[in-house]
């Protein structure tokens, strides 16, 4: 027996928009990110009847721009949309539930063949590492354009999106279900603290259903030939990738 999303029809209802209204601003809301999508009252109808549970990752990020809040406050009730990627405590990064207990969910098909999974857009990636020659740890970050082809996903700085000036940062991964594994390169700028130097790795991290957000560890090498590693996640800040999008974020991350 099916719960009916009281939650999702309560927030329709307070935008003073009908089934039909509110499908229609899904798509309008899909068509401006890039990311089409074929909601029509029929497909409202069920996620308030609660016959659909999850929205696949591009209603969803429609349903957040629509309605102004985050998926898992939309009274959808299974594990999917309210997973978060979340530090174990142990070194590592675990896709966690929410709050009320659910289960995580099962990374399902590789997003070669999922609709839910299209990652390409504008991104702002952000890690830390430890600097032994300042005793300190940093923050790095760009903002990149990331373009997805089957399960491989290219990762590029933008020329201007580097909080460490002349340090373009690539990265080549692999999708599979949830999981995103791969390399990264960063050329450090000539006149900057590492000289010109050249760090690369590897790197892995969960990515949390909605799409928006993925987390996890890079690991490689020091200036001492030691291993090290840190946090690593990418946040999405738009799924465009056209040239206005892309000149937009051609700014040092702030």
């Amino acid at each position: 027996m099916t719960t009916p999303n009281a939650t999702l029809r309560a927030v329709r209802m307070g935008m003073l928009m009908s089934q039909e209204d509110f499908a229609h601003a899904i798509r309008d809301a899909g068509e401006r990110a890039g990311q089409p999508n074929g909601a029509n009252k029929r497909l409202v109808q069920r996620w308030e009847s609660g016959s659909i549970t999850v929205p696949r990752g591009n209603y969803a990020r429609a349903l957040e721009v629509v309605t102004g809040l985050p998926i898992d406050s939309l009274g959808f009730n299974t594990a999917g949309p309210v997973a978060r990627v979340a530090n174990d405590g142990q070194g590592g990064h675990d896709v966690t539930p929410s709050p009320e207990g659910v289960a995580a969910p099962n990374p399902g098909p590789t997003p070669a063949t999922s609709p839910r999974a299209n990652y390409s857009g504008v991104w702002l990636s952000r890690y830390e590492y430890y600097s032994s020659g300042r005793d300190s740890s940093f923050i790095g970050q760009h903002y990149v354009v990331v373009l997805q082809h089957g399960n491989r996903i290219t990762v590029r700085s933008l020329p201007n999106g580097s909080s460490n000036p002349n340090s373009p940062l690539t990265m080549d991964l692999t999708i599979d279900g949830s999981v995103i594994t791969g390399t990264w390169v960063e050329q450090t700028a000539e006149d900057g603290y590492y000289r010109g130097a050249r760090y690369h790795g590897a790197i892995q991290m969960l990515v949390e259903p909605t799409g928006r957000r993925m987390a996890g560890k890079w690991v490689g090498f020091g200036k001492d030939m030691d291993i090290n590693s840190g946090p690593w996640e990418l946040s999405l800040q738009d799924s465009s990738t056209n040239q206005a999008t892309v000149a937009k974020y051609n700014r040092v991350p702030e």
